[in-house]
């Protein structure tokens, strides 16, 4: 048997936290993996190859294969997006929903699922509504012995106060930062800096896929596939609009309709629309209960009548590879779903990011293999 070859390239979402917890992430998953199947897989130790990548190898030695991953950096540019003034939070929030009702195509938003369009509205409804809930009990019953102006000031600062925890629970802070950075790049590419780390991660893409890999991913997840997305254009154009037959994207939890629903992101649908015209192979997963994620959404139909890939668009079912009791529980945190796509569960699915890592099937194979489990 001859060593089987594959090379990721991985772009995390919207998150501060960066390649160290994502590397720990993997490995951790990794070696689930490797618990459950009984093979020896092991991770090597991370490099830092580029001040914009960082590189580690995965080896499965029982099935003699070899995947050499690159992490494409950018939780800098998260770290400067990551608004901490909440007067700032709540006032560019409130231009990004003026935005959002503005130029947003609600003729196709509406053949959307309902859960990511839930999660985009609830941010600013809840960020009024559970303060209100907490100040007006407290403002009637202090106008008994107050002024009722004291009585309404004193209730509206303890219920601001009381709801900032309430709030940051259920991830609404960080929602509002998500959306917010994504309805500020519908008016362009975002700051300088994240449009040089772009043309950096397509200049990394195009000097690593000409080796001798049986397989080439392109992997995101989450606000990663809208970093993708832009990536994979300029690599287009570096490669003169053809790529690898190996070469393929999968995508986890997708947010591209974030960007690609707005009328006014021209850009961003200029570059979909060139990608929508150009053949290779694409898989989305994306779980129904996910409500940060586009499940079941064919991203490019905004830009294309007939877009050229082979889009594979897969629910990953996570009830059928977790006992009851653990997908219950995962099930009650929306937050914790959103980051399944990257886990082993209490069965190994074909399509989860350490399965895919360290199996030798090529992605074609693990959807095939995907399909088949009843």
């Amino acid at each position: 048997m001859t060593e089987f070859k594959r090379r990721i390239f991985y772009i995390g979402g919207f998150d501060p936290r960066g390649v160290r917890f994502y590397y720990h992430l993997l490995k951790e998953q990794v070696a689930r993996y490797a618990a459950k199947t009984g093979e020896d897989v092991s991770v090597s130790p991370r490099q830092k190859a580029s001040t914009i990548r960082s590189d580690w190898s995965v080896r499965n030695a029982t099935q003699d294969v070899t995947t050499d991953y690159t992490f494409l950096r950018w939780e800098d540019i998260v770290q400067q997006a990551w608004i901490k003034n909440p007067l700032q939070l709540v006032t560019r929030g409130a231009r990004t929903y003026l935005a959002h009702i503005r130029h947003l195509d609600f003729k196709w938003a509406r053949a959307l699922p309902n859960g990511p369009l839930v999660t985009m509205f609830y941010p600013p409804i809840l960020a009024v509504v559970i303060p209100l809930l907490i100040a007006v009990p407290l403002a009637l019953i202090g106008s008994i012995w107050l002024s009722w102006w004291i009585a309404l000031l004193g209730g509206l600062a303890i219920g601001i106060a009381a709801a900032i925890p309430i709030l940051g629970l259920i991830r609404v802070p960080w929602l509002m930062r998500f959306f917010i950075f994504n309805s500020e790049l519908c008016t362009g590419e975002g700051t300088p800096e994240l449009q040089a780390r772009l043309d950096a991660f397509a200049d990394a893409m195009d000097a690593g896929i000409d080796g001798d890999e049986d397989e080439i991913l392109l992997v995101s997840h989450s606000n990663g596939s809208i970093i993708a997305m832009l990536a994979l254009d300029r690599l287009f154009e570096r490669r003169g609009g053809t790529l690898p037959a190996q070469f393929a994207v999968l995508t986890y939890g997708h947010s591209i309709p974030l960007v690609a629903g707005r009328r006014d992101a021209t850009t961003f649908r200029r570059r979909l629309a060139n990608i929508a015209a150009r053949d290779f192979h694409w898989v989305d997963v994306g779980s129904p209960p996910d409500g940060a994620a586009f499940h079941g959404v064919n991203p490019m139909v905004t830009v294309a009548m007939d877009p050229k890939p082979r889009m594979d668009l897969l629910n990953p079912r996570f009830y059928r590879f977790y006992d009851a009791a653990n997908y219950k529980t995962g099930f009650a945190s929306k937050y914790e779903i959103h980051f399944d796509y990257l886990r082993v569960g209490d069965r190994v699915s074909p399509i989860d990011l350490p399965s895919v890592t360290a199996s030798r099937r090529p992605i074609a194979a693990a959807v095939a293999a995907f399909r088949d489990i009843p």
